[in-house]
């Protein structure tokens, strides 16, 4: 059975640091012999089709063609249509009452438990504030992520030991529900 999936590249065409031209990463996709490549943005988001249900599989096989293509590794989380369209269906956030900016997903390479954020204040960072999901941290930033005090608190090394994570806009989430809800 053919499945859709996005794939999330992390941390890449930023500041001009490890450039991924969409066009290569298409190339690269359908290099490994996934359907359907196209990119949404410049910011290392792809759709593809596969026929592979290991998602872990596909994200080290994309990693490992990057890192050969690009001479630099960039880490890679895959996602089905079906779990992001669940990721949008439990945000714990007013998501419709919500500018994009305000509302992000962390998606996380693997499930965490509550108490790996035991230390971040629930309260230490209002109005900001975050809830976990099915490896996803959901994070409400009024002010936006640019300027964001919880963020940096959840994100830091020490709390993501053995996680890898990458953060998206609410848009960006809907519109990769859409992208991967047809072929």
């Amino acid at each position: 059975m053919t499945t859709t999936y996005a794939a999330l590249l992390r941390g890449i065409n930023v500041s001009g640091k490890k450039k991924v031209p969409m066009a290569e990463l298409r190339e690269l996709l359908s290099g490994l012999g996934h359907g359907a490549v196209r990119t949404h943005l410049n910011s290392g988001n792809a759709v593809f089709s596969s026929d592979s249900d290991d998602e872990d599989a596909l994200a080290a096989g994309l990693e490992a063609a990057i890192e050969r293509h690009f001479g630099f590794p960039v880490a890679c989380l895959v996602r089905s249509g079906p779990y992001l369209r669940a990721v949008l269906d439990a945000c714990p956030f007013p998501a419709e009452d919500l500018a994009g900016k305000q509302l992000h997903a962390v998606f996380l390479s693997r499930p965490v438990t509550s108490e790996r954020f035991a230390s971040v204040g629930p309260t230490e960072y209002l109005p900001e504030e975050f809830r976990l999901g099915d490896r996803v941290l959901y994070l409400h930033t009024p002010l936006g992520l640019g300027v964001s005090r919880l963020a940096p608190a959840l994100l830091r090394p020490a709390l993501l030991q053995g996680v890898e994570a990458t953060s998206r806009n609410w848009n960006t989430v809907k519109s990769l529900v859409e992208l991967t809800a047809s072929p």
